[in-house]
């Protein structure tokens, strides 16, 4: 197959175009900048320079595709110019256009967990409005790809556990987490984008499921602190922490709403009851040994 990815060597993006190419398909890596080109290639991939919010680029890049993979960039979130609902919106009607006027019949989109949602799910409500585009698009066969909370989000209490001795946040806690690697993303996206398929579907990728005492214990013993402590606070709290490090405070408010919906079980409903028989194959002890590196 002719396959088209865009995310350029992220986390997700890197392993999947290692493993699409490795079974012999044809991969065009979509990066913003030329110093990835000479590490595309590589991999053994077609190098395509350009932007995502550039639609005569995408809709050029996309065409003869047999498959494409969408997600949306990831923002600076301290960029206090940043309108994060314009830049996601945009981004995702310029992939359902290109989608349409390059006539691609398959597409696996990384959406998120509570994309359900229309409204209370902070930051990521924009995904229920670009699913609900994309659903649009007839005589496309698409996979709503909904991964849950990264490990890898988890390096941003490393600052905290140096300063204050624990996690503190307004979800986790005694209330269960879903965990997901990229790499285990990156298998279901290879999965996906590879079968045949009719119609829409949705499909969830997770690897482990933990509390965030368990979360913190596993963490703890990785960097030796086994002592290591996951606090619940409230909503404020964690908002002023959030705004106190130099985030963008509109969009500081959607990451708390987002927790909130977390630890209250609005976001994670529709995962549980749809979620993957199997989960994927990296665990939070595996990954701790990454985290562990990067905290040393």
């Amino acid at each position: 197959m002719k396959i088209t990815i865009t995310g350029s060597l992220g986390n997700i993006s890197k392993p999947l175009a290692k493993e699409l190419i490795q079974k012999g398909h044809t991969v065009t890596i979509i990066a913003s900048s030329t110093e990835r080109q000479a590490e595309i290639e590589k991999l053994g991939a077609k190098a395509a320079i350009g932007s995502v919010e550039d639609l005569a680029f995408l809709t050029k890049t996309f065409t003869d595709s047999d498959a494409v993979y969408c997600m949306i960039p990831r923002a600076n979130y301290f960029d206090p110019n940043l309108d994060l609902d314009a830049f996601t919106r945009k981004i995702g009607n310029n992939y359902a256009e290109a989608i349409k006027q390059s006539d691609v019949k398959r597409v696996v989109f990384l959406s998120s967990i509570g994309a359900h949602l229309k409204e209370k799910s902070g930051i990521i409500q924009r995904y229920n409005e670009i699913e609900a585009v994309l659903n649009t698009l007839s005589d496309v066969s698409i996979t709503f790809m909904r991964p849950t909370s990264f490990y890898y989000n988890l390096l941003a209490y490393i600052p905290m556990i140096k300063n204050l001795g624990f996690i503190a946040a307004n979800y986790g806690a005694d209330s269960m987490i879903p965990w997901v690697s990229p790499n285990d993303i990156a298998a279901a996206i290879a999965e996906e984008i590879t079968t045949s398929s009719q119609g829409k579907k949705v499909r969830y990728a997770a690897s482990e499921e933990l509390t965030g005492h368990e979360t913190a214990k596993i963490l703890g013993e990785a960097i030796g602190r086994p002592d290591l402590k996951w606090e619940l606070i409230s909503d404020e709290e964690t908002l002023n922490g959030l705004i106190s490090a130099g985030m963008q405070p509109k969009i500081a408010n959607g990451l708390v709403e987002m927790y909130a919906a977390l630890y209250n079980g609005t976001l994670a409903q529709d995962y549980l009851k749809n979620k993957p028989a199997v989960l994927g194959k990296t665990k939070l002890t595996d990954y701790a040994e990454e985290f562990a590196a990067i905290y040393n």
